[in-house]
């Protein structure tokens, strides 16, 4: 997390949301099945949960106010706001560092529409750690590419956000992620399979930078992987059950389903 208060301590009380939220949540049958898949992997002695993202199938989405122009700030409010619109949230997680206000630190574009501008300056903190980049989903599939690739590409996004470090670029580890890191924290990323595949990951055990960025190399066969954010890292996840509610989050990534109205 950044909120421009990087190395200040967050405190986090780290619970699943309450079971009267979840039956509030999970109570709606779904009249198409996507085919997200989540699931727990182990990858030197770190459990992860990755949660696989199709979009040939899956409708995937970034969120960062309500109609009213309010933050989100949680996937508790953005499930609601689905559901008016017959729809169900099924996968969630937070995408990308923001300041105190919510709003994201980078670029950020919303069903083809930038909400915010890119960001090259040069600062403190994970995101500043070049070389960051940024997520996109063009009509040509889902792509990571450097901050400063992203003004020279031909195809403009439907959706994109930008975090930073990248952690795998063509298959490289960032050259500024040392197997000697002692920064263990709860992180989350996203890595490109493919065109079409899309892996989130989010780690259940404190991981360091090198072993987070070698899960999507080597286990997960990404050539391209960019960090999220740690500390609030957070997942929705209505296959497992599980719907976080550590701490308010700024910009959010999901998958929704439609429902039967």
């Amino acid at each position: 997390m950044l909120r421009i208060m990087q190395g200040r301590q967050v405190s986090l009380i780290s619970h699943y949301a309450r079971c009267g939220l979840l039956a509030a949540l999970l109570c709606v049958t779904p009249a198409v099945a996507g085919a997200l898949e989540c699931g727990e992997v182990v990858f030197r002695y770190v459990r992860s949960t990755v949660c696989r993202v199709n979009l040939r199938t899956d409708r995937l989405q970034l969120f960062l106010t309500d109609p009213s122009g309010r933050p989100f700030n949680s996937f508790r409010k953005i499930a609601e706001s689905v559901r008016a619109r017959n729809q169900q949230l099924v996968f969630a997680m937070n995408a990308g560092m923001y300041r105190e206000d919510y709003s994201p630190l980078g670029l950020m574009v919303i069903n083809g529409r930038q909400v915010h501008r890119l960001n090259v300056a040069s600062g403190f903190g994970n995101f500043y750690l070049k070389p960051n980049g940024v997520f996109i989903v063009s009509d040509s599939g889902a792509h990571i590419v450097e901050s400063s690739e992203y003004p020279s590409l031909q195809r403009a996004p439907m959706l994109a956000t930008q975090s930073g470090p990248l952690l795998l670029h063509g298959g490289q580890l960032n050259s500024h992620i040392s197997p000697q890191g002692t920064s263990r924290l709860i992180r989350n990323g996203v890595g490109i399979v493919n065109a079409d595949e899309v892996v989130f990951v989010i780690s259940e055990d404190p991981v360091i930078f090198y072993d987070f960025a070698l899960l999507f190399r080597d286990r997960l066969h990404c050539a391209d992987a960019l960090y999220l954010d740690g500390n609030v890292s957070s997942l929705y996840a209505r296959s497992l059950g599980r719907a976080d509610e550590h701490v308010p989050l700024g910009p959010i990534i999901g998958v929704t389903i439609t429902t039967q109205p």
